[in-house]
């Protein structure tokens, strides 16, 4: 027993110290990449796939903003250890403290990093619809993603916005020198989308009201889409992150405007057959063919999104 009680200080502290660096390892992933889109703007760019155990469910563009004082997490990831490995990215850029973590949707590849960040005592905010919407849906998407992601699901929360934008309206946030603003978007892509403007750099964080490359999802209105990209047309930005696809610059109305045309092409195309009696199948059979080869994923999202537009569209 005395021989046990004077092992020597240093083998303890180096033991500890290892089991830090472990800890560390695990969750930080070495092939997280965060790439600066603007001065102080940092996003990991998502891979083009739906979630797997493999990706570990990091298919969105999430990153994070440095003011003087602060830093703004935009969306945490796809999965807890994504959550992780966003951490590890922003302590490799700055030890000051998070302040925000703004959610722009409910959608699992958007949310589900929260809990990565309950530790850093930052303010979740997002739409005043979200904490509504991620009640209704934490039951499936706790079942369906435990099964799709697997370990990489462990430990993840829905943790609702504690500061919330009213639909329709917009919330200053103050990172030190550096002002946010986050406006609450009528139904769009979903009924609580919202945006993030870093009036110093004139960034805009799109949420998923902007997929670039890959074909947008819509579990929202059609209608009110439409309306939502009408609405960031008339604005103007240098950069833009969109939830999907590589940031854009100068070309950024580019984009928007192929959005805009999908949605279009697609809305004529169903109120034409519903003026014709026809059928949600005969829909989903036929409608937006021409535009395949525009958008990646287009097998896995187009019919949903037609689907969707319909179950809309006939009760105009």
């Amino acid at each position: 027993m005395p021989y046990v009680t004077r092992r020597p200080v240093k083998l303890l502290v180096n033991c500890c110290l290892l089991m830090m660096l472990t800890t560390q390892i695990t969750f930080a992933d070495n092939d997280y990449v965060v790439t600066e889109a603007a001065e102080g703007i940092y996003f990991h760019q998502g891979i083009n796939e739906d979630a797997t155990k493999e990706n570990k469910g990091e298919i969105a563009n999430v990153g994070f903003i440095i003011g003087d004082d602060c830093i703004a997490v935009v969306d945490s990831g796809g999965s807890y250890l994504e959550g992780k490995s966003l951490l590890a990215a922003i302590r490799q850029k700055s030890d000051l403290p998070i302040c925000y973590v703004i959610n722009t949707h409910v959608h699992p590849d958007h949310v589900l990093g929260n809990a990565a960040f309950k530790d850093t005592k930052a303010t979740f905010v997002g739409s005043a619809k979200l904490p509504d919407a991620m009640t209704a849906r934490e039951d499936f998407y706790e079942t369906k993603f435990k099964e799709i992601l697997g370990s990489a699901y462990d430990h993840a929360e829905f943790i609702p916005p504690s500061q919330l934008v009213e639909v329709g309206e917009s919330l200053t946030l103050d990172l030190g020198n550096r002002k946010l603003t986050l406006i609450a978007f009528p139904t769009a892509h979903t009924d609580h989308d919202l945006v993030v403007i870093d009036n110093n750099t004139k960034t805009l964080w799109t949420g998923d009201l902007l997929f670039v490359d890959r074909i947008p999802a819509l579990d929202g209105s059609i209608n009110g889409w439409l309306n939502a990209i009408a609405e960031l047309n008339r604005m103007d930005f240098t950069t833009v992150i969109p939830g999907h696809g590589p940031v854009r610059h100068k070309d950024w109305k580019v984009a928007l405007e192929k959005e805009k045309d999908y949605f279009m092409l697609i809305r004529q195309q169903i109120r034409a057959i519903i003026s014709e009696m026809g059928t949600i199948n005969q829909a989903t059979d036929t409608v937006g063919l021409s535009e395949k080869n525009k958008w990646l994923m287009f097998d896995e999202y187009h019919k949903r999104n037609v689907t969707s537009a319909f179950t809309e569209l006939e009760w105009e």
